[in-house]
């Protein structure tokens, strides 16, 4: 291949098939294959570019969903900060009494707002700040760092793994892993499903239908039988066919603690002796729209799993999306996952910087309306 057509110039696709073809004739090093090899990197720009498009496509699309989705939230939380914002001359005790009470009520939580409010009069002072208005941003900044899930949240993704994922019922968990899967699949990720919630009429036809979707394969058990052999099955089908994530279903009983808990031991023993190497996550899906309800899930959850992350469902149209600061906050828990809508594409991975500028609907650098 010809150093000095491809590597020396800023060429874009064009212009490189352009040069190509102009010489073709004259460059000594543009040989038969030195051209086709050419054709065959301009092949995989294009491709690359489409790739790129697309993903464009998606986050723009998925950005402008969000931030239509946290509208009642913005007219709960951000409408009331701005008027504190713009409505007080100074900045004193009233102001953050006022700040604290709208961060409260609109369900960030006692943990978070201390914490916010913290930053936000440290800044204030190390910062010789006089405006109120000037506080907005520093407020956006800190609710963001707040949130922020880190770098290896999404370890699991690169490793073989098992992911078990755990919710009551009603929250969307069976759908929000059907949702998973097919977005492994686009990763092109071997990924097998565990139906294991056989507690529940029909969650197996319903993961059932997500598998075919997501072109994954399915391992149930009939209805009521021991979710521990359905695990247990499930993970000799992920070894068998070098799966890259096993996905698990799970009953979400917490009105029974105790058989919860020694269900999760149970399923949890199974995969440690049969997978000992495989990468573990336990993900807890939680209704964004029962507030208060949904931290207090996560806390009982909690009690019986290691969670290592949270999935929020139903932001779209939610006045309480607030509850997302909360969990972090509260339990050090990531949100990883946030849905808001019903396709594929509407479960997306928890950005911290895209979320709060939908929630205050700010665009960010990479946002775009």
């Amino acid at each position: 291949m010809c150093p000095s057509v491809f590597w020396k110039m800023n060429w874009t696709i064009r212009e490189c098939a352009g040069k190509i073809e102009r010489r073709s004739m004259s460059c000594n090093c543009m040989t038969r294959t030195s051209q086709q090899e050419c054709l065959g990197i301009l092949e995989w720009q294009e491709a690359g570019l489409e790739r790129s498009k697309r993903m464009a496509e998606e986050k723009k699309g998925f950005f402008r969903r969000l931030v239509d989705g946290l509208t009642k939230t913005r007219d709960n939380i951000v409408s009331s900060m701005d008027s504190i914002f713009n409505g007080f001359t100074h900045i004193d005790e009233d102001f953050y009494e006022e700040l604290e009470e709208v961060l409260i009520m609109g369900d960030l939580g006692v943990q978070a707002t201390y914490d916010i409010l913290d930053k936000l009069r440290e800044k204030v002072k190390t910062q010789h700040i006089k405006e109120p208005v000037e506080c907005r941003q520093i407020l956006i900044d800190s609710i963001k760092e707040q949130m922020d899930v880190g770098e290896a949240a999404y370890e699991f993704e690169e490793r073989t793994s098992v992911v078990m994922v755990i919710g009551v019922n009603g929250v969307g968990k069976t759908t929000t892993i059907g949702k998973l899967a097919g977005k492994l699949r686009s990763q092109n990720k071997k990924v097998v499903l565990a139906a294991a919630d056989t507690f529940r009429a029909a969650a197996g036809e319903q993961l059932k239908e997500w598998a075919n979707r997501a072109q994954a394969e399915l391992i149930g058990g009939q209805e009521g039988s021991d979710p521990a052999a359905v695990v247990y099955d499930a993970v000799a089908a992920a070894k068998a066919r070098h799966a890259d994530v096993l996905l698990i279903d799970t009953a979400g009983r917490l009105h029974n603690k105790k058989n919860l808990m020694e269900e999760l031991r149970k399923m949890n023993k199974i995969i440690d002796r049969e997978f000992p190497d495989a990468y573990r996550e336990t993900l807890v899906v939680l209704d964004a729209t029962t507030g208060q309800n949904a931290l207090a899930q996560a806390k009982e959850f909690n009690e019986v799993a290691d969670i290592t992350g949270v999935i929020l469902t139903k932001m779209d149209g939610t006045a309480k999306g607030g509850i997302a600061v909360a969990i972090q906050a509260e339990l050090g828990i990531p949100v990883k996952y946030i849905g808001v809508g019903e396709t594929i594409d509407d479960l997306q991975k928890f950005n911290s910087d895209t979320f709060v500028n939908a929630l205050f609907d700010v665009k960010g650098e990479n946002e775009v309306c």
